[in-house]
């Protein structure tokens, strides 16, 4: 069933027709949805500026791809799928760079950063970091974003089936390592 939106007419859907996106659906979007997309992609990349440039990078590429989407649904899941794999593509070039250049001081977290992930998961954050990128990937999809097994399956391009199986690794892995912290 699909939601019915402010880009959905209900004159749309009663006709069975989709209407091509706009550019004022693309406002609505960012401003929907833009909050919760780098928030995932914090939780990805562990680094609020690269996140920022994932979720923009999203943006970018959908604002090329509008007049091919018929489905603000269809949308979301683009994004969604675009800022999963923008966030491996700069964890990939972060293990990169630091085959060349040694790793700087991190820096301690930011007014910005606290606001976003609240201080009473720093401990299962810093585990969930330490998890295998697809776990991590899996994890932080289905308990911070509340996606469904389908939409994590389509975000990640693997199966339902792979997604049950990875999320009971990473909670398995992640108990062991949040034990061997003394929690």
């Amino acid at each position: 069933m699909r939601r019915l939106t402010s880009m959905t007419t209900t004159s749309d859907l009663a006709a069975g027709s989709r209407r091509p996106l706009a550019a004022g659906d693309l406002a609505q979007l960012y401003a929907a949805h833009r909050l919760s997309l780098v928030r995932l992609a914090i939780l990805l990349v562990d680094d609020r500026a690269s996140a920022e440039d994932v979720v923009q990078d999203a943006f970018a590429s959908l604002a090329g791809r509008l007049h091919r989407l018929r489905d603000p649904d269809a949308a979301l899941g683009y994004l969604r799928t675009s800022v999963v794999n923008g966030s491996r593509s700069a964890l990939r070039r972060r293990r990169t760079a630091r085959a060349y250049v040694p790793p700087a001081e991190a820096e301690p977290p930011g007014p910005d950063d606290r606001a976003v992930l609240a201080e009473e998961h720093r401990e299962v954050l810093a585990g969930v970091d330490r998890l295998a990128p697809r776990q991590r990937e899996v994890l932080v999809l289905r308990y911070w974003s509340g996606l469904s097994e389908a939409e994590i399956a389509e975000a990640c391009g693997i199966s339902r089936g792979a997604v049950k199986s990875t999320a009971s690794r990473a909670l398995d892995a992640l108990e062991q390592i949040l034990k061997g912290e003394g929690r």
